[in-house]
């Protein structure tokens, strides 16, 4: 099972994150976690940092197909090795790429939605869209001791905010895969999330008496 966690800076990813790997550890759940990019093709990686900071392709085709290459290669030499031993957290993956691709092409998410999707592999069994309130979001990110990255000031994350919602549409509709959303403003917002998440996990993990 492939669990990707989806949403803006300061949503509560991370925590979420965190608490899933270590209650699964501690209820001997061979939980893996990864990352959003592959970075195994440079032209690709290129691509790919400029958009992380901002900056557009050349041409929307163009970084389509740099994020598609990362995607492809993250499944063939990341992704299923992981998932060849057991359910893989991914803390962000598709939605977020495609979201970057709409706020800074200025094209609809769902389009990018779409053609990410076509790379089956990636696609999460579950993904948790994390719909923290904004303010909070920011007040977060305050608190961190690192600048703030491309994406997190207030406009643009709110901006982001509504490109997730739209890209979480299109992504059920695209798959027909589930897809919850949920705050993770409260210490019982994250007890519900990783009740939920696990009970998910339960389902397809290997029993580790039998492994």
């Amino acid at each position: 099972m492939l669990l990707a966690l989806e949403g803006i800076a300061g949503a509560g990813k991370s925590t979420l994150r965190d608490r899933l790997l270590a209650t699964a550890a501690c209820e001997d759940i061979r939980l893996g976690h990864i990352g959003q990019f592959a970075w195994l093709s440079l032209e690709a990686t290129r691509t790919i940092i400029g958009l992380r900071a901002g900056h557009p392709a050349a041409s929307g085709k163009r970084a389509v197909a740099a994020v598609r290459r990362d995607l492809e290669l993250h499944s063939r030499h990341n992704l299923l090795p992981a998932l060849s031993l057991g359910p893989v957290v991914a803390d962000r993956l598709t939605l977020s790429t495609a979201c970057l691709l709409a706020l800074l092409h200025d094209r609809p998410v769902a389009q990018y939605v779409q053609q990410l999707a076509e790379v089956t592999v990636a696609r999460a069994d579950l993904t948790v869209l994390l719909t923290t309130d904004l303010e909070l979001c920011r007040a977060r990110l305050a608190r961190r001791p690192t600048a703030r990255r491309f994406g997190e000031d207030p406009s643009t994350a709110a901006r982001l905010a509504d490109l997730h919602e739209q890209a979480a549409t299109a992504w059920t509709e695209t798959t027909g895969l589930p897809l919850l959303h949920y705050p993770c403003a409260t210490d019982l917002d994250l007890d519900l999330l990783v009740a939920a998440c696990l009970d998910r996990l339960r389902e397809t993990a290997p029993d580790p008496a039998r492994t």
